[in-house]
Parts: C-alpha cells; sequence; structure tokens
C-alpha cells in the first residue's frame, strides 16, 4: 500500500480556486447564450431606394445591410414630409432585412429613414437617407433622439481597448518569464506586483467594455446605462465572450499566486497556458473576426496575433525594467539567446496572422487606400516594419555575444521598441472599433446608380419592381406585393421573365428567392442592351393570380 501524498495547502488552495474561476465559465457560458455571427455591417439597399422618386406611398420600408443586425429600441424611424412619425408598429429584423411598416396615407413629399442598429461583431451602424412620394418636396428633420454616436463614448470604449491589451501584456509576458527564464536568486516580488497589475488592469477593463457597449449600442452617453440595455449586452455575444473571460481570469489566479512564490510544477504550468490560450480566444470572438467571411480561419489567427503581441511586449517590458538592470552576465548569457529566440517565433507569429487576417479584412489593393480601416493598417504596417528593424538590431547584440556585457545597449534597443509598439496597440485599439475594409468598400447605400423602379398593378394587387443597377451584366431584382389598398399582399407564388425581343432573346426565367410573405428576390444577367421586357406573374390564393409587365431600358 501505497502512502497518500499530502499537498502544499497554497497548491490545494490554487486547484480548488481554478475549479471555482471553471465553474463562473461554465455558469457564463449558460447565461449568456449564443447568438449568429455576422459581419461589420452596413446598409447596402432599400426599398423605396435613397433619392428614388415613387408614385405611390408605399406601406413598407425595406432596409437590407451586407449582414444580420440586431434591433436598438425606437432607432429605426420614418419621418413624414410634415415632420411626424410615418413609421408604425415595431419594425421587423430577419437576418441581413429590417422591414419597417408605414403608413401609406402620411401623404406626398420627401420621407426621412433613419436607423441604427448592431451588427454581430457588437457595432453600431447608423445613418439616413430619403425618398420621396409622387415628387420631392423639403427633406423632413428627424426631432427624436439622436442616431448618432456619442464621441465621448466611442472615445471611451477605444481606451477601455486599449487598456485591455496593456493588461494582456503585462499579465502574460511577465507570467511566461518568471516561469521560465527568472534567475532564481531574484526576489520575484516586485515583478510579482507587475503581474498582478497587468491582471487587475485587464479585468477593469473588460468590465468597463461591457459597461460602455450598452451606451455605445444606443448612441447615449458614458451614464446613460439602464438594466434592460445592460441585460441585452450580456445576454448578446458580445457579453458571453466577457463573460468567459472574467472566468478565465478568475481561474487563473489562483495559479498566478503559488507562480509569483516560486517556480511551479508542469501541470500547474499546462493548466495556467491553457487558461490563457482559451482567454486569447475571446477577443476575436467579440469582434470583427468571428463576423469575418471565414471566421474559423479569423479567430485563430488573430488569437495568434494576440498572443503573438502579449509574450514579446511583455518580455520585453520584463527585459527593460527588471532582467537588464538586476541580472548579471552570467545569467543574461544565459537568458538573452533564449529570449531571443522566443522573439523571433512570437514576430514571425504576429506576421503570418497580420498578413492572413489583413488579407481577409482588407479584401482588395483599393480598399487597403480608399477606406479609413485600410489606411490605418498602413500606418500599422509602416510603424511595425520599424519596430522590426529596432528588434533586429538587439537580436544582432545577443547572436553577437555582446549584449550581456554592454546591458546599456540593449536597454535602449528594449525601450525604443516598446515606444513604438505603445503607438502600434493605440492604432490596434482603433482598428477594432473602425468597419473592415472589405465591409466599407461595399457600403453602397445612397450611391448614384442606374437603379430602376416601378410600380405595376393588376385587379388583385400592386407590384413594386426594383432593378439594380439596371446595366448589362448580373443584376438584382426585387419585388413587393401589396393589396389594391396598399397592404402588403401575402403571395403563395412568383414567376418572372425576361427577354429582348429586338435581339432575338427569347424570354429567360429568373429563378427567385421568397424572403418574406409578400417580397421576393432574384439574380438575373441581361446580356445586352435595350428594352428588355420584364414579366411577372403573382398568385395569391390556389384560383387568385395575374399577370403585369415592365418594359425596363437596359444601359
Amino acid at each position: 500500500m501505497t502512502a497518500a501524498v499530502r499537498r502544499p495547502p497554497g497548491v490545494l488552495a490554487a486547484r480548488s480556486g481554478t475549479v471555482a474561476g471553471l465553474l463562473l465559465l461554465l455558469v457564463s457560458l449558460l447565461l449568456a447564450p449564443a447568438t449568429p455571427a455576422s459581419a461589420h455591417a452596413v446598409l447596402v439597399s432599400s426599398s423605396p431606394a435613397a433619392s428614388a422618386v415613387v408614385p405611390e406611398a408605399p406601406a413598407q420600408v425595406v432596409i437590407t445591410f451586407s449582414e444580420g443586425v440586431r434591433k436598438v429600441p425606437d432607432k429605426v424611424r420614418v419621418i413624414a414630409p410634415d415632420g411626424s412619425r410615418a413609421d408604425r408598429g415595431e419594425p421587423t429584423f430577419q437576418g441581413a432585412e429590417v422591414t419597417i411598416p408605414v403608413d401609406p396615407s402620411a401623404g406626398r413629399g420627401t420621407y426621412l429613414v433613419s436607423y441604427r442598429v448592431i451588427s454581430a461583431d457588437s457595432h453600431p451602424v447608423s445613418g439616413a437617407f430619403t425618398y420621396s412620394v409622387g415628387a420631392p418636396s423639403e427633406p423632413p428633420t428627424d426631432s427624436g433622439s439622436d442616431n448618432r454616436a456619442n464621441p465621448v463614448t466611442e472615445n471611451a470604449v477605444k481606451v477601455a481597448k486599449y487598456a485591455g491589451y496593456v493588461g494582456l501584456l503585462l499579465l502574460v509576458g511577465p507570467a511566461l518569464v518568471l516561469a521560465a527564464l527568472w534567475p532564481r536568486r531574484l526576489s520575484r516580488r516586485v515583478p510579482g506586483r507587475l503581474v498582478w497589475a497587468g491582471l487587475g488592469v485587464l479585468v477593469a477593463a473588460t468590465l468597463a467594455e461591457l459597461w460602455l457597449q450598452v451606451p455605445y449600442t444606443n448612441g447615449g452617453g458614458l451614464f446613460d446605462v439602464t438594466g434592460s440595455g445592460l441585460g441585452d449586452v450580456l445576454g448578446s455575444s458580445y457579453g458571453t465572450t466577457h463573460l468567459v473571460r472574467l472566468g478565465l481570469l478568475a481561474a487563473a489566479a489562483f495559479l498566478l499566486r503559488p507562480l509569483l512564490a516560486g517556480p511551479i510544477g508542469r501541470t500547474d504550468a499546462i493548466i495556467l497556458a491553457v487558461l490563457g490560450g482559451a482567454a486569447l480566444f475571446t477577443w476575436p470572438l467579440a469582434g470583427h473576426p468571428a463576423a469575418s467571411p471565414a471566421p474559423a480561419v479569423s479567430v485563430v489567427v488573430d488569437a495568434i496575433h494576440l498572443g503573438g503581441m502579449a509574450v514579446w511586449l511583455g518580455g520585453l517590458v520584463m527585459l527593460a525594467a527588471f532582467l537588464l538592470p538586476r541580472a548579471d552576465e552570467r545569467e543574461l548569457d544565459a537568458i538573452l539567446p533564449i529570449w531571443s529566440r522566443w522573439a523571433a517565433l512570437a514576430v514571425a507569429a504576429l506576421l503570418l496572422a497580420g498578413t492572413v487576417q489583413g488579407l481577409i479584412e482588407v479584401a482588395s489593393p483599393k480598399a487597403l487606400v480608399d477606406t479609413t480601416y485600410g489606411r490605418l493598417l498602413l500606418a500599422k504596417i509602416v510603424l511595425f516594419a520599424l519596430v522590426i528593424g529596432v528588434a533586429a538590431y538587439s537580436r544582432a547584440l545577443v547572436r553577437r555575444r555582446v549584449a550581456a556585457g554592454r546591458p546599456g545597449a540593449m536597454r535602449r534597443a528594449v525601450v525604443a521598441e516598446l515606444a513604438i509598439t505603445a503607438v502600434v496597440l493605440g492604432l490596434s485599439a482603433t482598428l477594432v472599433q473602425t468597419t473592415p475594409a472589405r465591409t466599407a468598400a461595399a457600403d453602397v447605400a445612397g450611391a448614384p446608380t442606374g437603379y430602376f423602379s416601378t410600380t405595376l398593378s393588376s385587379p388583385i394587387y400592386s407590384l413594386q419592381v426594383e432593378l439594380d443597377p439596371a446595366e448589362t451584366g448580373n443584376n438584382s431584382l426585387h419585388l413587393y406585393a401589396y393589396t389594391t389598398d396598399n397592404r402588403p399582399q401575402p403571395v403563395q407564388e412568383w414567376k418572372v421573365t425576361a427577354a429582348l425581343p429586338s435581339a432575338g432573346i427569347e424570354p429567360i426565367t429568373v429563378p427567385l428567392l421568397p424572403l418574406s410573405d409578400n417580397h421576393a428576390t432574384g439574380e438575373v444577367n441581361l446580356p445586352a442592351r435595350g428594352d428588355w421586357q420584364l414579366r411577372f406573374t403573382v398568385r395569391t390564393s390556389d384560383i387568385d393570380q395575374a399577370t403585369v409587365t415592365a418594359t425596363v431600358p437596359i444601359k
């Protein structure tokens, strides 16, 4: 029989605390249900179209975004020409499409549609456009609450994210150095305070982000926070990931205490590394990567990018603040070559992950120079190239084995790296709040096009037809059916053909996808210019159907 092994009280407390933290993580996952991922959305089309003049007042306005969106209470409005509210009832959100019921008797003139919605990557999207019924008039003014972002809140969100990055690097890098490179003769008390400070800053930044997300989504000031608003945030995917992060940090905190007192065992080191790696994924899961065209790839490479940053910059802080001033030449001779290899791996991970993520988020060379996101990314690349040059100088000192004998020169190089990367972190905090270039380049709402719109009448329904861009090549077709008194008309079957008799092109069947009871869309390729004949057959019941036609000039 073997004797029972007695665990030191500190180790038992640490592992008990880890279990408690993981239980908190599990509870947060159960309480905060996940929501579907989507991109940083922009408005890509509307019905009626922006600046369009329609002959009859529609019974609803439909706005379509590049990706799915969520509602912000009382932030989607339609203002009639006389300044009164023309929207009736709550708008309906179906993925990327928002349908706003409108009073069709509000009169002729110009209407204003204003909106503020939330894309699934947590960023609010706001804007406005006009359309006119009959003829344009002086655009009305929306006297309701402002849909624009509050600049103080927006800047506070950026500061909180910057603080989160600083807390992460002060936690990860120093903990790694203490676990693997710290000389036994040196006290861990002062660098241990740095680790606790990093943990505290990270927890405070995470809580601040949760708080600020309420006024950030609603467009309010720093303290415009309500219980229902906070509940909505905590119940979103954004809230889920932040609760998960807090749970992982709570679990890790109990293992940090023995680490700061002295070397820890391999099992505890592995658990701590797993907790840290899992926490890294909470950043991309709450931002752009989770909503990219390739979310699995984006989330992984962004977590690698973040981890490389934390290891590299956190390690540099330990070098500049503690090891270079306090370690002797023999200790530096042993530490610096190992650190140099780690730093090279971290930088390689940063470059590879950053390149992949940049290709996904920017998508085209034109977007790199034409969008705010692209220009910020270019500035980050230039600064990163500069800091790589300084890091290469530091690595050269280590490889020539003169760094240990010249700690002053090595320390100056490390401080220069940290100074430049502090600016890079600021750019990163701004980038995560900026619409990705791939999405901003697709923001075409309100842009002038060859858009075609008309309303066709039959004895049993009226049909609003929209074709965009009404040019040769691929075109998007949207159909909206209404009753003769201008209410949405449910449709059981749609049929559409397109023909160009003057060029001998026989009728082409246009495949349609119903998006709602009275709305269908389809894509059609029109290969030649001319007056195309579009024929629409709409069946509204088992026995009621009617066919209407339209002539569409294609340029």
